[in-house]
């Protein structure tokens, strides 16, 4: 049979089987059978998650704080799934096959039977740590219990059961229903038969997993946060919102930074009068001005959620920053975005948070809207080359003294080694 794919293509299909790979993670025994799943919050990802086994016909429980928190969450649930039915992928009885599969509780202890408990509450360690603590009196031997944490620390959360082998994190992306991406995250006691089944389980569900290490934001999060640092710091100077959105959309990113919180909501993670590092997210949201959830944020919005550039927003940002106004090409807006997030990917495995390069460029492909087209980001560091990589981020590090450089990147630079080539032992340090 010839092969008609292209590279990239090529490349992609590549790093998604190997992605499944875990080389280091040694266990020759049974894996976990999942036949009951515990959910634990009815949330736009507690129910997303739920519909992924309801999916492949695994009974599942999903316990909420409140009957009226339940009953939403269901419903949405069902929505989610009435939508399927009106596009022709199912029929209306496959429908209530599913939902008669997800089961609303009130309590944990009804949790008792589940082989695979999720916790998919309020992003808050002390939440988490408090929820584990009850779930390890609760959940049956042998049970995984998983996070569905997207930054948070496993292992401080593990610390609050007397089985942090059994803990892992399971970071499903939003919408939890949809997207493909799932981040495996092993913590510093999680055993192998843990990872194992949690890797087997995601091929179960039509997920593509792939296994990171724990540290702030693990490796997606991470990596997304280096690019938003330097996104603010252009409207510092001056640069608009909507001109580091095109930049990005120019190089093949459905949505750019900004298009993306107020899509999220400009108010996720901060509450009123808080100071955080990004003051013109600060002073919008104290305005109201909180996404398209508001019709006003970075951009404004009509009825139909279509957003234009706003006066008021740049009025923000001239007051804030004095009034500066620097112009920037959108390929010099783009390269000051990009290599710092190559920068960190590069730390991120000089570090042992990843196993292989590639599985940093299935991460950003199927969890972030990467553009296909560009294979990934480690695949697109080697078409620019770690030389000038290198000398971009000096020049940036002039100005941004918060930017540190990866050892491995100065090095990689000085031999003209290739970003695909990394090889730091495919071990996941916790």
């Amino acid at each position: 049979m010839v092969n008609n794919k292209d590279p990239i293509e090529k490349f992609i299909s590549a790093s998604v089987e190997l992605s499944y790979e875990t080389p280091n993670v040694k266990f020759d025994g049974p894996l976990t059978e999942v036949d009951k799943v515990g959910i634990i919050g009815a949330g736009t990802m507690g129910g997303g998650i739920a519909m992924n086994f309801a999916n492949i016909g695994t009974n599942v429980k999903i316990v909420e704080n409140s009957s009226e928190n339940l009953e939403k969450g269901l419903k949405k649930v069902r929505e989610n799934y009435q939508r399927s039915v009106n596009r022709g992928r199912f029929s209306q009885e496959e429908l209530e096959n599913r939902m008669h599969l997800i089961e609303g509780v009130s309590s944990l202890e009804e949790l008792e039977d589940c082989n695979l408990i999720i916790e998919a509450a309020f992003e808050e360690l002390d939440v988490k740590t408090n929820l584990f603590q009850k779930i390890d009196n609760i959940a049956q031997p042998g049970a995984i219990l998983a996070t569905n944490t997207s930054g948070l620390d496993i292992n401080e959360i593990a610390k609050a059961t007397n089985r942090p082998e059994s803990v892992i994190g399971l970071h499903f992306f939003s919408p939890a229903n949809v997207m493909k991406l799932l981040e495996i995250v092993q913590g510093r006691e999680t055993d192998p038969i843990t990872v194992r089944s949690c890797m087997n389980i995601a091929h179960q569900i039509n997920k593509i997993p792939v296994l990171v290490g724990v540290c702030h934001g693990f490796v997606g999060n991470r990596i997304l946060w280096a690019r938003t640092r330097q996104a603010h710091r252009l409207l510092g100077k001056g640069v608009m919102p909507w001109d580091v959105d095109g930049a990005l959309n120019v190089f093949g990113f459905k949505m750019g930074p900004f298009q993306m919180s107020d899509l999220a909501g400009l108010d996720l993670g901060w509450s009123k009068g808080s100071k955080t590092q990004y003051p013109v997210k600060d002073a919008l949201c104290e305005m109201g001005r909180r996404g398209q959830k508001t019709g006003r944020g970075y951009y404004d919005y009509d009825e139909n959620r279509v957003g234009s550039p706003s006066k008021e927003t740049e009025e923000v940002i001239a007051k804030l920053n004095g009034g500066k106004r620097a112009n920037f090409s959108k390929e010099e807006i783009t390269e000051m975005l990009i290599f710092p997030m190559i920068n960190e990917a590069v730390k991120v495995l000089e570090e042992n948070k990843a196993q292989r390069p590639s599985d940093i460029d299935v991460i950003w492909l199927f969890g972030y809207g990467w553009p296909k087209d560009k294979g990934g980001l480690m695949y697109y560091a080697d078409t620019i080359g770690a030389k000038s990589i290198l000398k971009s981020l000096e020049k940036l590090a002039e100005d941004d003294h918060e930017l540190v450089i990866s050892e491995l990147l100065t090095k990689m630079a000085q031999n003209d080694d290739k970003f695909l080539d990394i090889n730091t032992g495919g071990l996941i340090a916790t």
